[in-house]
């Protein structure tokens, strides 16, 4: 007994250590006069990172504060408004969520404070009804004490397919674009007038592996339009921002998305099963992406799915 005592015990401090080591390490980078972000690690949700796995952010106006999606638990949220506070005092009038995937959402309660304004897609609100009780009890199982705190906000601004709308932060005009079914049906994208900064949400993934959750048609459509969009500087959802001049971050997922969708339309047209698709569809990409074997089957079963309807 005494030994299963002291082992817990190690393991909690372990724990606490590591949540401790991963406050510490908590910050965020410049990309554009007033424009922040914090760079999500490449790995899985987990109470050791916070579920601190995905980009967020916030951009600073002469009146006011957006912050662009709240972090993968409300103790990241609150991480990011401290972050925030050390930039500036001004309000936070709005919370951006760019969809509805937990590592962007699960901090919006640590802002409820500031009682901003919250911004999503139209089909927000219902992509969020329908998984709450699923992510609640996943992820407050996953991220522990990370998660205590959290709750989920509905959107109260929603911003319709193809009726782009515009947040005024004072001197500092955003524009909020809602996609059709890509990576999700749900996307959101937000557009930095003044410096020419693209935030695309989970519409790009740089380094780690993309994870389909909507429409791989949809998704190749959106990145050949928006891989042509001239801007200074590209926040993506997952990886390092980069000079929107490089075109790189752009073409490797689109190349990734591209060659999952040719073989698996060249199995289903030789009336092969999903299990063979599974299998042996894009394995060259494996060496490509981080977190390759945790959502690259995943991937090639949603576009067999959607593909074998064409």
């Amino acid at each position: 007994m005494h030994l299963l005592i002291s082992f817990f015990s190690f393991m909690a401090l372990s724990i606490a250590f590591a949540s401790e080591s991963q406050v510490n390490r908590y910050s965020v980078k410049q990309v554009a006069e007033g424009i922040f972000y914090h760079q999500g690690n490449h790995e899985e949700a987990n109470a050791e990172n916070l579920g601190a796995i995905a980009n967020v952010g916030f951009i600073i106006g002469e009146k006011c504060i957006a912050v662009i999606d709240s972090g993968g638990s409300f103790y990241e949220g609150e991480l990011l408004r401290k972050s925030i506070r050390q930039h500036s005092d001004l309000p936070i009038c709005y919370v951006i969520n760019t969809h509805v995937h937990p590592d962007h959402v699960l901090g919006n309660a640590a802002f409820t404070i500031d009682k901003p304004e919250f911004v999503g897609h139209e089909k927000l609100p219902a992509a969020m009804a329908s998984r709450q009780q699923h992510f609640a009890r996943q992820f407050s199982e996953i991220l522990g004490d990370a998660y205590k705190g959290t709750k989920f906000i509905e959107a109260g601004t929603l911003v319709q397919v193809d009726s782009p709308i515009k947040l005024e932060l004072g001197n500092r005009p955003l524009v909020l674009t809602a996609y059709t079914t890509a990576h999700t049906d749900h996307d959101l994208t937000v557009y930095d007038v003044n410096s020419s900064t693209l935030w695309t949400g989970d519409l790009l993934f740089v380094e780690r592996i993309p994870a389909l959750d909507g429409s791989i048609n949809g998704w190749i459509d959106a990145l050949e339009t928006l891989g042509e969009r001239d801007v200074e500087m590209v926040v993506p959802g997952h990886g390092p921002a980069f000079d929107g001049k490089q075109s790189k971050g752009w073409q490797d997922l689109l190349h990734y998305l591209t060659t999952v969708r040719k073989e698996v339309r060249d199995i289903i047209n030789d009336m092969g099963t999903i299990e063979e698709a599974i299998a042996s569809v894009g394995t060259q990409e494996a060496d490509k992406w981080k977190l390759f074997e945790e959502y690259h089957r995943r991937n090639v079963t949603a576009a067999y799915v959607e593909l074998e309807w064409e």
